[in-house]
Formats: C-alpha cells, sequence, structure tokens
C-alpha cells in the first residue's frame, strides 16, 4: 500500500472526528423505524466465512447487531497484518462480549484467490477467538460493500494495495455508525465499541482520574505501543511476533535497524535472519512502519532500557527467536 500523504491523512482524520460528532449530536433513529442505514441500504449479498459457511450480509451479519467491519487481503505485505493484530487486542480487551453482543467481520478485498481455506489459515495465525469472521465472496458483491460502507476506492486507485485502513464500527438496531482508523488504539476502539455505540449500557466502571497513570511521554516507548505492541512483547513471551526482551544483544545494531526499517525488502531479498523468522512466525510479515533513522534509535533505545529494567527485577520467560 502506498504511503498516504499527511494532508490525506489528516482529511481523513477530520472527516471521521466529524462523522463521530454528527453521530454524536443526532443520533439516528432505530433502523426498524426509518434509519436510513438498514435493509434498504445495506446489501444483502451472499458472502462466505472461513468455515465454509454462506451467509448474507445484512441478515446474518448486520441486524440488529452492533458489529466492527474491516477489509483486508492475506496476501498484503503492508499494513493488513498490523490491522489484524491490532483488532485482535481489541477482541481481547471486549472478552467474551465479542460473539454475543459484538461482532467482527474481516471481509477480503482479494475473492479471488481468498478461499475459506486460506483466510482461515490467516485467522490462526493471530489467534483469533470465535465471533470474528473473515469473509470471502463474489468480487461484485464485496465491491458494493464497500461501496455502502464509503470504502471503495477512488477513481484511478488500485482497488487492492490502495484499500483503506479503516474500521467501520455500527449498532444496526439504533442506526448508530461511525470510522476509524484500524491503527488507531486498541483501548480507545474497544471503548468506542463496548461504551459508546450501547450509550454505555455496557460500561463497566474503571479507574479514578486521581490513580489514573502517567502517559509515558518517550519516542520509544510510543512508537512500541502503537506499532509494535500489537504483535511483539518485551519479556513476556512471543505473540504473533517474537518476545523483543534482550534483542539488541542477540542481533547486530546494523541489522536490527535495518530491518526494523525495511523488513519487507530483507525477506523479498532472502536475508537468512529474517527469512528465519519470517518462517517460524507462521509467514505473518512484518509490515513496512516507515521509520526514519531517529525512530529506529528511540525505538531500540526503548527496547534497551525495558531489558534492563526486567534483568534487573524478575527473570522474564525464555524467548524463542530463531537464531
Amino acid at each position: 500500500m502506498p504511503p498516504k500523504s499527511s494532508n490525506r491523512i489528516a482529511l481523513a482524520t477530520a472527516l471521521v472526528l466529524g462523522a463521530m460528532t454528527a453521530l454524536a449530536l443526532c443520533p439516528a433513529a432505530a433502523a426498524d423505524n426509518g434509519s436510513p442505514w438498514g435493509g434498504n441500504y445495506f446489501p444483502n449479498v451472499p458472502l462466505v466465512t472461513q468455515d465454509g459457511k454462506t451467509v448474507h450480509f445484512y441478515d446474518d451479519l448486520l441486524r440488529g447487531k452492533t458489529v466492527v467491519i474491516n477489509f483486508i487481503y492475506t496476501k498484503c505485505g503492508d499494513t493488513c497484518p498490523l490491522e489484524t493484530a491490532k483488532l485482535a487486542q481489541v477482541q481481547r480487551l471486549l472478552g467474551e462480549r465479542v460473539g454475543k453482543d459484538v461482532f467482527f467481520y474481516s471481509i477480503s478485498i482479494d475473492p479471488e484467490r481468498d478461499t475459506p481455506q486460506e483466510l482461515k489459515a490467516y485467522a490462526d495465525k493471530f489467534h483469533v477467538k470465535p465471533g470474528w469472521l473473515f469473509l470471502t465472496g463474489e468480487k461484485k458483491d464485496v465491491e458494493l460493500i464497500r461501496k455502502k460502507l464509503g470504502q471503495a476506492a477512488r477513481p484511478g486507485e488500485n482497488a487492492l494495495t490502495g484499500h483503506s485502513t479503516t474500521l467501520t464500527l455500527g449498532d444496526e438496531a439504533t442506526g448508530q455508525w461511525m470510522q476509524d482508523s484500524a491503527l488507531d488504539d486498541p483501548k480507545y476502539v474497544a471503548v468506542m465499541v463496548g461504551d459508546w455505540l450501547s450509550s454505555w449500557q455496557h460500561h463497566a466502571p474503571g479507574t479514578s482520574y486521581t490513580e489514573a497513570r502517567i502517559v509515558d511521554s518517550d519516542k520509544g516507548a510510543y512508537l512500541f505501543k502503537t506499532r509494535c505492541a500489537a504483535c511483539h512483547t518485551v519479556g513476556h513471551g512471543d505473540g504473533v511476533g517474537p518476545d523483543l526482551i534482550g534483542v539488541s544483544s542477540i542481533r547486530s545494531r546494523s541489522w536490527l535497524t535495518q530491518f526494523i526499517e525495511m523488513p519487507d525488502k530483507m525477506v523479498a531479498e532472502r536475508d537468512p535472519i529474517a527469512t528465519a523468522l519470517y518462517n517460524k512466525y507462521k509467514q505473518v510479515p512484518m509490515p513496512n512502519l516507515r521509520l526514519g533513522d531517529p525512530d529506529v534509535a528511540a525505538l531500540i533505545a526503548y527496547l534497551d532500557a525495558q531489558t534492563r529494567e526486567r534483568n534487573a527485577g524478575v527473570s522474564p520467560k525464555k524467548t524463542s527467536q530463531a537464531k
């Protein structure tokens, strides 16, 4: 996926915030009472789940449900893996609600190649739990859904590699819909899905402001939390990717810097370590996060600091990084 310009990101953010504000101030009427976002708007086209079951988009997936929808494709080497890993974090935060009163749907925009078997293998790589369906179908039907959700490719844009990194969040029963970045903080997304869309009916009391943790302003900590934590831990064992405890002592600084900056290129060029990691962790590609040298240096410094802190305290779990 080509990098988005800062102007486009700013415009998209403004549009999302504007839509969210409008929904908050003027919630739509319930779909059964004439909402424009009900069965008279959404197509009822058939789709096929990762388990091979045929379902219909409106009747089976949307009607009366609170939903989270995004578009991915399994051969994506850019942001799709990170989107899926972050959404898996949201699923863990919502817990048993997913599959009961909240439902996740990831729809393939490459349905000709993404068979149910491919989607099931992809879901397994990210430890997806029940309540989250990966869906394929006829290309014309998928494109119609994308159009109705405001995520169709723009004229002249590659419909596959230029797809939007957007989550559509909605409560069909109340007619409330909003969009957010699929790369947003999982805790924030979980609050929007779990609390906002239900008008706080399911809200559980949290920590008071007086007990709130001070936000870490360290650049490396911020980068790790927003870019890496969906797939990696520091001292808590492997996730989608390897535990990064002590990574600077395992890899040379030059290799580590190059890999963080251009993981896709190193895998494509068959770097032996990058290839071994790619194969070991179920061929989930590490996305090119487009980080510059200062960002990479800050991130490595953070990992080093976390390693020192953990080694000074309780010994973390052993890692199983490919040597």
